[in-house]
């Protein structure tokens, strides 16, 4: 089972961002996506950042009360974006998932460009596809 892919499960056209884009208009795009975050991208397509919904919450809050769009994507994403290779094991990103590490990581190239993001509901299913598979195989124990 350690040779199930991320890239067998990623999400390969996932929402993204740019640093000029309101918050009002990056939220928009993530209620529209029903993705719960995602990542920022230069362009050339390298991960340079990514926003989640609880920062938009927050800065749309802070917007609606000084009455006046201000926040960009580049005032409120994260920096320091943990990301994952297409032929990094799902069961071992997994496991990075059980504790308290991102919900979703962006999958990318040598080069840090984006390539899809895979995030705990892909693993699950990518988990669950596997043991279905064995169990129908009728073996009674996980080797």
């Amino acid at each position: 089972m350690k040779s199930i892919r991320v890239a067998d499960y990623m999400n390969k056209r996932p929402v993204t961002f740019n640093i000029d884009m309101t918050v009002a208009e990056a939220s928009e795009k993530l209620i529209h996506s029903h993705q719960i975050g995602g990542p920022v991208l230069d362009i050339y397509k390298h991960v340079i950042g990514f926003i989640s919904e609880q920062e938009c919450l927050s800065h749309l809050l802070e917007d609606t009360y000084l009455s006046e769009p201000h926040t960009t994507v580049s005032d409120m994403m994260t920096v320091d974006v943990l990301t994952v290779g297409p032929d990094d094991s799902v069961l071992d990103l997994a496991e990075k998932m059980a504790g308290n590490k991102p919900k979703i990581y962006p999958v990318v190239d040598e080069n840090k460009r984006l390539l899809g993001i895979i995030t705990r509901g892909d693993i699950l299913n990518a988990i669950d596809i596997h043991l279905r598979s064995f169990y129908e195989k009728g073996h009674d124990r996980i080797v």
